[in-house]
């Protein structure tokens, strides 16, 4: 058998090998993902479910690094397999080609992916599997965005210490979960005196954790919160409906564009996230809410409904 026919029926992964440039890339990959879907141009094929095989492999831009285990430097494998929901839901289609270009489409949108590989077979059409295999490859110069592709807009909720301390808290978070959006907490800094540093930088770190001891706090009074710290984590957690208790360390002292020192509330940097996730909007239950001039939409908590 041939170099050729053999990487034709082997795993994208082998392609992917075989096809690599001078500079290798590093690879992920969702193997044997298997659904039911109603695809198929015949008409025998229509109002009725088979098994569809999935195996992508995408080749990304960065350099897994051993000193730094951070989720937001690599690309998930949610992306594959949230490209592939997508996808599915969007409309019924006749041609596995189409889906697998669309899902390939979709994984390249992420900047860091360079190249994509997309089989796809049916496993029901006989003793057999019939499919399709595609590649496609990223431009050079990728679209970067803050909110990221085919995410919601969030809710973003700042509670003041007073607020974290309701006893009425679970039913305001379902009267903030009846909104619709997915929520986003922030807090501020606890009552407690903070340390006070000599310099701005080792001060914006103390200020930075003592938010995120209350985020902490803010968790433990009901199991819907959850403290994020990362990107993907919003992001995912946004996707899937998911209430996130803001850590804001990470993201804060990672950002290029981040705030500047001199913001050290915990309303100044919920305006800032909320700024970057393009929020629907912001509702402040104590704090010090933002005047008419901040480029946000800021709602009134008492315009909520009862629960």
């Amino acid at each position: 058998m041939s170099d050729e026919t053999r990487l034709a029926f082997a795993h994208p992964s082998e392609r992917a090998k075989a096809t690599a440039g001078p500079d290798p890339l590093d690879r992920i990959s969702l193997s044997d993902h298997e659904r039911e879907v109603e695809i198929g141009a015949f008409q025998q094929e229509r109002g009725l479910l088979q098994r569809v095989r999935f195996n992508v492999v995408v080749e990304v831009r960065s350099a897994a690094d051993a000193h730094a285990d951070d989720v937001d430097r690599i690309l998930s494998y949610d992306t594959i397999v949230e490209a592939i929901d997508v996808e599915l839901q969007a409309e019924r289609l006749n041609l596995l080609e189409t889906l697998a270009a669309r899902i390939a489409e979709r994984i390249l949108v992420h900047p860091l992916a360079a190249r994509c590989f997309v089989r796809i077979e049916k496993l029901d059409r006989g003793p057999f599997a019939l499919g399709v295999e595609i590649v496609r490859s990223a431009p050079e110069r990728p679209h970067l965005s803050l909110l990221k592709d085919g995410a919601p807009h969030p809710l973003v909720v700042f509670l003041s210490n007073a607020a974290i301390a309701r006893d009425d808290l679970p039913a305001l978070l379902d009267r903030l979960e009846m909104r619709g959006a997915p929520l986003i907490l922030c807090v501020g800094r606890p009552d407690a005196p903070v340390p006070e540093a000599r310099h701005a930088m080792p001060q914006r770190r103390i200020d930075l954790l003592a938010i995120e001891q209350n985020a902490w706090i803010l968790a433990s009074r009901d199991d819907r919160c959850v403290v994020v710290d990362s990107r993907t984590e919003l992001d995912w957690a946004m996707k899937h409906g998911r209430i996130s208790v803001w850590a804001p360390s990470k993201l804060v002292l990672d950002s290029v564009e981040g705030p500047g020192p001199g913001m050290r509330s915990g309303e100044d940097l919920a305006q800032w996230l909320a700024r970057s996730f393009e929020a629907e909007g912001m509702l402040f239950f104590g704090g010090s809410a933002p005047g008419a001039d901040i480029a946000l939409t800021v709602l009134d908590a008492r315009a909520m409904p009862d629960p």
